[in-house]
């Protein structure tokens, strides 16, 4: 990197930083009016958290309570809750402070509630909840999500609305208990959180504090695979007039299906939030991760005729020729398999993460405030695995091959808002200015050599990994962006909404042998200029039903992601639109729920992974689709809700010496996706609740090729939850024992399969049984 853009960059995190002197925006109550009348002021008042925000409206309801898979709203105490969520304000999506049902997109925000009535453990599940969304929790890129036709690094994963990097790169496995919620904005978002989100992004909302009394919680699980999960959290305001805190600290150790698999994650999180004057809110969070796994990298793909009386039916078909060059013919998943670890016994997968985060808001007017947030962040990540698992039909085993690689990131930034409020010749407008700078610096140790061996199908002799070397590569990026987004109101229910950012990304790589001699074209240099935006409409045709269209773009590295580009790959960005149009209808007094939206979205210059970690070049990616969610309470103890997206993802003008894959599916993008529920209560003197959740998802492939596939699966859950009352434990608000059967069925099914890795494909979890116990006090 120049010395002058490094100078130029820390400049502007130094003089950013001096700004910055830690704090939060609240959300008015005036919210409620937002749908038909001007976007309230914003004003300094005191901090209330989601769950907070919605406190009121629950416990009025609490009688009703059901066990949704729409998200139950976090909304300010004026707003009424709605099925889906829609009162939510996504702050992912759109910095107007935007309701779901006023930005001219599809988002979906998940709350903590409607996690933990779900019993979604980690972020894989919240997304798999989602509509149209999967997931795999792949251990080479943990939490990888695929949505329109995208995945991994097409996705952009944020934490409190700040990247730290490409997705299947930096995103860990993540247990929910720390989180408030998780926000899902779809389609091209390059205007909100820049490079990289070709397919949208989904952010995940740490807890914060809220103003009143304290309270705490304590949430305990354990299942039938010896898996538990423990979290205890406390908020409130203290004995300081204006100092508010929260903490939230969690441990889970979740045990894999197939043999010595395991994650083990740490969580510790808390803010607190200060009311300076009436003008000016500081605040300051802190937040350690950390997460150890034995991994399962999946089951080896196996000629059919090799396997017999033990090949299975229904959970993959096609044929293929493996990456050791064997013709396996048609293949299966063996029977003998399904919890075979072939990983080595020394294995290791671990990361440990830091955040620091601070900021203020400050009124500078009636209709002029100033929101600052500065960063830090750091992680330590490393792999020492076998990951592949390639069957050899001359000999009849598995070849084995393994991998290294570690990371050493570190990340400072800061983001700063400007909003005004402002009449513009008699229409009510809202204009946010948004000016954004980070620098990271990346350093990537990793393999030199890649120790290999044979092991038997049946019963492997693990072993360990054997000799390393290694080699390293840097990456440095620093970023500078400024945004301006803006609504415009020209009738009480007819508003404009559009956004432009301006970015530039400047990028350092270097690569060193084992010798620390630098290879062939290193070190070397470039930077982006992408300009994005979003503009579209929302039309609230009559009180509580609005329509919507937008056109949205985005850009990300055209080969991979940004910490890997080669001096030798095209370096151009790639480029992304959407057209989208749909509908958002709450009614029968908030009692039922619907949204549809269509969209059409190319990809430009697209990189594609093939097998061996090769790139192949993929002129254009498109995608067209649907989905409909719709969530209703017919009576008082009975919810019914579902959702169901289709989507038709396919590759252009994706020629290469030898052949093409024009015309094929992107890797892990079902065409179908669907969920359902429906739940119960019994108003009894305990009540209980009993419901049942069922998830659909259709054929995908493992590769670009197309030659194998995944079949569609179908798995549901069942649960019961018995709320005892008070007068049990005096001490005790609330107390709620849950009692959970996960895949039902016992179906065994594919869930993911790796592009870079295609010769194994990664296995759902069999039935399990679980029991949970939750209290607030």
């Amino acid at each position: 990197m120049s010395s002058v853009r490094i100078a130029r960059s820390r400049r502007f995190l130094l003089a950013s930083a001096a700004l910055t002197c830690f704090a939060v925006v609240d959300i008015p109550a005036a919210l409620a009016q937002q749908t038909r009348e001007s976007l309230p002021p914003v004003e300094v008042s005191p901090p209330q958290s989601r769950k907070q925000a919605g406190r009121d409206a629950a416990n009025a309801r609490r009688t009703l309570v059901a066990a949704p898979a729409a998200p139950k709203p976090v909304v300010p105490n004026a707003a009424a809750p709605t099925p889906l969520n829609s009162n939510a304000v996504a702050e992912s999506a759109s910095r107007l402070g935007l309701t779901v049902r006023e930005t001219p997109a599809t988002v979906e925000v998940i709350s903590a509630e409607t996690m933990r009535e779900q019993g979604y453990r980690t972020v894989s599940e919240v997304a798999q909840g989602a509509v149209g969304v999967t997931a795999g929790d792949n251990p080479a890129e943990p939490s990888a999500f695929s949505m329109r036709g995208f995945t991994n690094s097409q996705i952009n994963t944020l934490y409190n609305g700040i990247k730290i990097g490409p997705q299947n790169m930096t995103s860990r496995i993540m247990d929910t208990a720390n989180l408030e919620a998780v926000e899902i904005l779809k389609g091209p978002a390059s205007l909100m959180s820049g490079e990289g989100a070709a397919g949208g992004a989904i952010n995940f909302v740490t807890k914060q504090p809220h103003t009143g009394p304290v309270q705490n919680e304590a949430d305990f699980s354990y299942d039938s695979l010896n898996s538990f999960r423990a979290h205890y959290g406390s908020g409130g305001s203290t004995n300081v007039q204006g100092l508010d805190y929260r903490f939230d600290v969690s441990r889970s150790s979740l045990n894999g299906f197939a043999d010595d698999t395991n994650t083990k994650t740490l969580d510790v999180s808390g803010q607190l939030n200060y009311r300076v004057s009436n003008g000016l809110k500081v605040w300051g969070a802190i937040e350690y991760r950390e997460d150890r796994s034995k991994a399962y990298w999946g089951a080896p793909l196996v000629p059919v005729a090799f396997s017999g009386a033990h090949a299975t039916a229904g959970i993959i078909s096609g044929t293929y020729i493996a990456s050791n060059g064997s013709n396996l013919g048609p293949v299966t998943i063996d029977d003998r398999t399904f919890n075979t670890n072939y990983n080595v016994l020394d294995n290791r997968n671990v990361a440990q993460e830091v955040w620091l985060r601070g900021g203020f808001e400050l009124k500078l007017a009636p209709d002029l405030t100033l929101k600052s947030q500065a960063y830090a962040y750091g992680a330590e990540r490393s792999w020492f695995n076998n990951e592949v698992e390639a069957f050899n039909t001359a000999t009849n085993t598995v070849d084995r091959s393994r991998f290294y690689v570690a990371h050493s990131q570190r990340l400072v930034g800061n983001i700063t808002d400007l909003t005004w409020d402002a009449n513009i010749a008699g229409f009510d407008n809202r204009l946010v200015t948004t000016l954004s700078s980070s620098y990271l610096d990346f350093v990537r140790p990793g393999a030199a050599n890649f120790p290999a061996d044979s092991v038997d199908l049946v019963d492997p002799n693990r072993g360990l990994y054997g000799l390393l070397s290694t080699q390293q590569q840097t990456a440095r990026i620093d970023n500078e962006a400024l945004s301006f987004e803006d609504r415009l109101k020209l009738t009480r229910t007819f508003s404009l909404i559009g956004g432009l950012r301006v970015e530039h990304i400047g990028l350092d790589r270097n690569s060193t042998d084992v010798n620390g001699l630098e290879k062939a074209d290193f070190p070397f240099s470039r930077s982006w200029a992408p300009v994005t935006g979003r503009i579209g409409y929302t039309w609230e045709a009559i009180a509580g039903l609005t329509f919507f269209s937008q056109y949205a773009t985005g850009a990300d590295i055209s080969a991979n992601n940004i910490f890997l580009l080669g001096p030798t790959q095209p370096l151009d960005l790639t480029t992304a639109r959407t057209y989208e149009t749909g509908v958002k209808h709450v009614l029968w007094d908030n009692r039922a729920e619907w949204s549809f939206s269509a969209y059409d979205i190319l990809r430009k210059n697209v990189y594609a992974a093939a097998g061996g970690m090769t790139l192949n070049i993929a002129g254009r990616q498109e995608s067209k689709g649907v989905e409909l969610a719709g969530s209703i309470r017919l009576i008082e103890p009975l919810r019914l809700w579902g959702n169901i997206a289709y989507v038709d993802a396919r590759y252009a003008d994706y020629d290469f010496a030898g052949g093409s894959f024009s015309g094929n599916t992107p890797p892990n993008v079902p065409r179908i996706v669907a969920n359902a529920g429906a739940s119960w209560r019994f108003a009894t003197a305990w009540p209980v609740e009993v419901g049942i959740t069922g998830r659909h998802v259709g054929d995908r492939y493992n590769s670009d090729a197309n030659t194998v596939t995944m079949n569609a699966y179908t798995v549901g859950d069942v649960y019961a939850f018995v709320d005892i009352p008070k007068m049990v434990f005096n001490a005790i608000d609330q107390a709620r024992v849950t009692f959970r059967v996960r895949n039902f069925t016992d179906k065994r099914y594919a869930i993911w399969g790796d592009p870079f890795y295609p010769d194994q494909i990664l296995l759902g979890a069999p039935r399990t049984y679980e029991v949970c116990a939750a209290f607030k006090w």
